[in-house]
């Protein structure tokens, strides 16, 4: 005899004898619902009342060829007819119960993403460099991070531009006890500014200017202020191919410098000049949440950022090489094509 048939006999036993329904509950140790339920099984059934019953069956699976379609849906682009950009686990399941009749549940669809990992909501950015000179460029950039010539000073050179000043149009409610920063969703533009950056790639410190424009003479003119520090060394200047860093001016105060050596980036490859990782870096930490009253006051938090980033600068760990770069664009390529064709059928 079990233990829990063995309760549900006592139970009924203390019934017989008299005993409230309070206190048999309080001596059983469970609820008088559960009191009345043993003695109402055993008015109806006798002893076969008290004996544990089976389990109801589990509900009914949803078959695997319907995992199976929820799974290829969701690696699909939606059908252009829809007007979906992409898929969320409400729109997929109103697709498959509309177009094909199968009826899932959206829960069901957020289950099977989970367990498969899909993310369809997301979305990343890529762009296949058509440069011809594709593989020596990434080659010369990165043996430079990898394998600097000794004694040599490797400079990352790029301008974000078009900084804006945006300040909200109610003061900013600052962080208190359980309660996060708390801002206006609209704004009012101050204006803008161009930053000019320059990484030293070995030691990490970075060296900046704003100015109200960008433009060959701007550039020189920062060139010359970036590279002073470093007189009488070999420099490695990283950059991407922009006019504005091969104007004759340019090409001419590099003739008159000749310990000072230009490194392109393969064109739309901005990601491999190593300013850019900072500018991200920049944004994120200064200016995307900044309130910024006018452009003074931005290029202000920009040059206090810079002077507290280079107190603590360390260098970026560049790990990957040439080869595994050039490898995953080759695979890129091969597979870019079948990628899309699938996804159109």
């Amino acid at each position: 005899m079990t233990a829990d048939l063995a309760l549900r006999a006592r139970i009924v036993l203390w019934s017989g004898k008299g005993r409230r329904r309070k206190e048999i509950a309080e001596l059983a140790g469970v609820s008088p619902v559960t009191v009345d339920r043993c003695k109402a099984r055993y008015a109806a059934q006798g002893l076969a009342g008290l004996e544990e019953r089976r389990r109801g069956g589990g509900r009914d699976q949803v078959p695997p060829q319907t995992r199976g379609r929820v799974i290829a849906l969701t690696k699909m682009t939606p059908p252009a007819d829809s007007g979906l950009s992409h898929w969320s686990t409400r729109t997929l399941a109103d697709h498959m119960k509309r177009r094909e009749g199968i009826s899932v549940s959206w829960h069901y669809v957020a289950r099977v993403w989970r367990e498969e990992n899909l993310k369809p909501h997301r979305n990343g950015t890529f762009k296949i460099s058509k440069d011809p000179a594709f593989a020596d460029k990434v080659a010369d950039v990165v043996g430079l991070y990898l394998a600097p010539p000794g004694g040599a000073v490797v400079l990352s050179i790029d301008e974000k531009t078009q900084i804006q000043a945006l300040d909200r149009t109610q003061p900013v409610l600052p962080v208190a006890f359980g309660a996060s920063e708390k801002r206006t969703h609209d704004y009012v533009r101050h204006g803008t500014t161009n930053l000019f950056a320059a990484l030293n790639v070995h030691t990490g410190e970075v060296t900046g200017e704003c100015k109200p424009s960008r433009n060959g003479a701007n550039f020189l003119a920062f060139l010359k202020k970036a590279t002073k520090p470093h007189a009488g060394k070999e420099i490695h200047v990283v950059l991407d191919n922009l006019s504005t860093h091969t104007t004759p001016e340019v090409k001419a105060w590099l003739e008159e410098n000749p310990h000072i050596h230009f490194h392109f980036t393969p064109v739309g490859s901005s990601w491999l000049n190593q300013i850019e990782i900072w500018f991200g870096i920049l944004t994120r930490q200064s200016i995307r949440r900044g309130t910024l009253s006018s452009v003074n006051v931005l290029v202000k938090q920009i040059r206090d950022y810079i002077n507290s980033w280079n107190e603590h600068a360390s260098p970026f760990t560049w790990t990957t090489s040439a080869e595994e770069i050039l490898a995953k664009v080759r695979f890129v390529q091969t597979n870019m094509k079948k990628l899309v064709n699938n996804n159109s059928n």
